[in-house]
C-alpha cells in the first residue's frame, strides 16, 4: 500500500503543478530534492512571483525510521518504527480576490521491532481561505467535495466537513481559518471500509482538487483591487500563519521528526501584516467575512 500510494502522489504532484503553471502563465515551479538523515526524503516544488500566484508549494515526501519519543507520547505507543508519505500543498494567490487554498493527502504505517505492521491509516483533506467572500466560490468548492464524498458514502461529506470546521479553528482568535472543506484522519480498515477502499476514497479526493479550486481562480484573478484590499489580505494572512505555527498537526509532526524546515514552512505567505487590535468597518465586505468565520455555515 505504501508504494502504491507514493506512486500516486508523485503522479498527482506532476498533474497539479502542470495545471497551476498553465493557470499562472508566467511562473514555473522550482524543484528541490532533499533527503532526511534518519531515512527517506522528498520532492519540494515551489512557485513564486507569478502573474497569479505570489507563492505556493506542492510537496511530496516519504520518510521513515524510529518514531521520536515526543511522537511516541503523542500516539500513545512505545518503541516503534514508522513510515509516512503524503502530498501537501498551499497556494497563496497574488490577488486578494482569489482565495488561498490548502490540501494534504497522506498515509502512515507503524511497525514493531520485527518489522510487522501494527497500525496503518490514511488522512487528508482540502480547505479554502478567502479574503473576500464570494458565496458562489465557497458553494462550488463544497459541491465538488460533496460530490466526491457521495461516491463512497453519503455520510462522509457531512462528517468530514464538520471535522474540517473543527480542525481549522484558530482557538486563540475564536474564528475559523477559512470556509472549510474536508478533513479526515485515522482512516483505518473496518468491516465496511478496507484499506483499498480508503485508498480509492483518498485518491478520488486528491483527483478532485483541481476541479474544486481552478474555476474559482479563473473567475477571480482578473478582478480589480486596491491597496486597501491588499492590506486586508495581508492581515488575514497573519491569521493563517498563526494557525499553522500554533495549531497545525502536520507542521508540528514535521518539526518533531526532523523534517526539512524549508518544505515545512513553505506554507507561510511572503507578505503579512499584524496590526494591533484591528477591526474592519461596520457593514463592510471585510466584516461580512469575519461574521462567517466566527460561525461556520453549510455551503451545500
Amino acid at each position: 500500500m505504501k508504494n502504491k500510494f507514493y506512486t500516486y502522489i508523485q503522479e498527482l504532484q506532476d498533474t497539479i503543478c502542470s495545471k497551476l503553471e498553465s493557470v499562472d502563465g508566467v511562473a514555473k515551479f522550482k524543484e528541490d530534492l532533499w533527503k532526511r538523515p534518519e531515512g527517506g526524503g522528498g520532492r519540494t516544488r515551489v512557485i513564486e512571483n507569478g502573474a497569479v500566484f505570489e507563492k505556493g508549494g506542492v510537496n511530496i515526501s516519504a520518510v521513515h525510521g524510529a518514531l521520536p519519543k515526543s511522537m511516541q507520547t503523542y500516539f500513545g505507543v512505545e518503541d516503534v518504527d514508522f513510515f509516512a508519505c503524503g502530498l501537501s500543498l498551499v497556494i497563496h494567490p497574488k490577488s486578494p480576490m482569489v482565495p488561498t487554498v490548502h490540501a494534504n493527502w497522506r498515509y502512515f504505517e507503524m511497525y514493531d521491532k520485527k518489522g510487522d505492521v501494527v497500525d496503518q491509516w490514511f488522512g487528508g483533506g482540502q480547505d479554502l481561505t478567502p479574503y473576500y467572500l464570494f458565496n458562489e466560490d465557497a458553494e462550488h468548492f463544497h459541491k465538488v467535495c460533496k460530490k466526491t464524498c457521495d461516491k463512497h458514502n453519503p455520510e462522509f461529506y457531512a462528517q468530514y466537513k464538520s471535522k474540517c470546521d473543527s480542525y481549522f479553528w484558530n482557538a486563540h482568535r475564536n474564528e475559523a481559518r477559512g470556509v472549510g472543506g474536508l478533513f479526515f484522519d485515522y482512516c483505518k480498515a473496518t468491516e465496511n471500509m478496507q484499506m483499498e477502499d480508503w485508498f480509492s476514497f483518498v485518491t478520488d479526493v486528491g483527483n478532485s482538487f483541481l476541479e474544486a479550486y481552478v474555476p474559482i481562480v479563473e473567475r477571480r484573478k482578473g478582478l480589480p483591487y486596491t491597496q486597501k484590499h491588499q492590506d486586508w489580505q495581508e492581515i488575514r494572512r497573519g491569521r493563517y500563519v498563526e494557525f499553522n505555527l500554533v495549531h497545525d498537526k502536520g507542521t508540528l509532526f514535521g518539526l518533531r521528526t526532523n523534517g526539512r524546515i524549508e518544505s515545512i514552512l513553505m506554507s507561510l505567505p511572503p507578505q503579512v501584516q499584524w496590526r494591533y487590535d484591528h477591526h474592519p468597518e461596520k457593514g463592510s465586505e471585510e466584516e461580512r467575512l469575519l461574521k462567517v468565520l466566527v460561525k461556520p455555515i453549510n455551503w451545500v
